[in-house]
């Protein structure tokens, strides 16, 4: 009974409509500032390796289904903590706008919601890793709740929430670059 009710309230805050007008403002921002999908580049952080983690590699596959070219962070090749150092040295080479994509825990009410800054994000941050920011802009999904052991909170994430996130996420984001949704 207690899951279902955890269910019911992420499936609420997901579709929630004000952090999605919220994302959709975000999104126009960049848009405006980048139209062309040559001047953009994804870096979605995360591993396949772990449920809540896998939001940004589950991202990077959807970008790349919607036709970006540039891509970092895919389930075939996920941008993990091992990975994520070298990707930042590489993308200050470039002078595209950079938007990075990654899961994060954050209070119980915030859990299947969008944190979204114009600036940079630490990723790992929330299991106690010093990574580089990164990202002109960033897009942090709240996959679980915070608390002790952030690694366990991680690691037994709702599979139901970050998919959600993730086709919410992909869905606008082909909805403001006027794009097919077919294949996300």
């Amino acid at each position: 009974m207690m899951e279902s009710a955890k269910l019911r309230m992420a499936r609420n805050s997901v579709t929630s409509e004000q952090n999605v007008r919220e994302l959709c403002q975000f999104l126009r921002v960049i848009y405006e500032q980048c139209p062309n999908q040559e001047d953009i580049v994804f870096i979605c952080i995360g591993t396949d390796q772990s449920t809540g983690d896998s939001f940004g590699p589950l991202m990077g596959s959807s970008l790349q289904r919607l036709g970006f070219p540039h891509v970092i962070g895919t389930l075939a090749f996920p941008c993990d903590a091992y990975r994520v150092e070298a990707e930042v040295k590489a993308l200050q080479q470039q002078s595209k706008v950079i938007v990075a994509i990654d899961a994060c825990l954050g209070r119980e009410k915030q859990v299947g919601q969008y944190l979204l800054t114009h600036g940079p994000l630490l990723p790992g941050a929330a299991t106690g890793r010093r990574l580089p920011a990164v990202g002109d802009h960033s897009i942090a999904a709240v996959v679980n709740e915070s608390g002790p052991k952030a690694y366990w909170k991680i690691q037994n994430t709702s599979l139901y929430i970050v998919l959600e996130l993730v086709h919410v996420l992909a869905a606008q984001i082909a909805r403001i670059w006027g794009l097919k949704e077919e294949e996300i």
